[in-house]
């Protein structure tokens, strides 16, 4: 069967499956090879060397003027992931990223930070992936190692403890924490200053 352009994509924002041994799957592969290469060039560069920025910019096909990311940093797959303004992650993030991560205006991680979009089929877990587009959205703050697993949506302006690991989505000013996260409190709307 022929596979046109994409279609690994098109499977991937449908949750899947993919399956590794069809012939479509080599383009997941040459964008994994692709991001894995550009961040180890921006990995090997010390911190205040500004042209790791440039090894970045080239990984997610856009200037990155308006979002900070230190390094280390690892992604493999730039071409899902998608920022808003104002953006800041901190060093040794991981994004697993190929379900897809989208970043809203504002948002902080701390360091440490993973993101997973994939996972294994249960019963044929070898060969087969299932996914789930993440969401982080306007002004959300991730702290030090938190875990956020595929399919989740975290809320504007909520809160994610450290060390937190989120498997289900997180409302609006919520500060969540503990494993698996659950909701601690609320936070009041009318003090959040942007």
């Amino acid at each position: 069967m022929n596979y046109h352009k994409g279609y690994v994509y098109e499977l991937m924002d449908k949750g899947g499956p993919t399956d590794i041994r069809e012939p479509y799957f080599k383009e997941a592969v040459d964008e994994m090879m692709r991001a894995r290469t550009l961040c180890a060039k921006a990995n090997a560069k010390l911190p205040d060397d500004p042209t790791y920025v440039a090894d970045l910019e080239e990984l997610f096909g856009r200037k990155l003027d308006d979002v900070r990311i230190l390094t280390p940093f690892t992604c493999d797959f730039g071409n899902r992931v998608k920022f808003g303004k104002g953006v800041f992650i901190n060093h040794s993030a991981i994004l697993s990223a190929s379900g897809g991560i989208e970043f809203e205006d504002g948002v902080m991680a701390a360091p440490g930070l993973k993101i997973a979009t994939i996972n294994h089929d249960m019963y044929d877990r070898h060969l087969t992936y299932t996914y789930g587009k993440v969401l982080i959205k306007k002004n959300a703050w991730l702290g030090l190692g938190a875990t956020i697993c595929p399919g989740v949506t975290i809320g504007k302006y909520a809160v994610v403890a450290a060390g937190a690991v989120v498997t289900k989505d997180v409302p609006d000013y919520a500060v969540v924490g503990g494993v698996p996260a659950k909701v601690i409190k609320m936070l009041d709307p009318d003090k959040m200053k942007d």
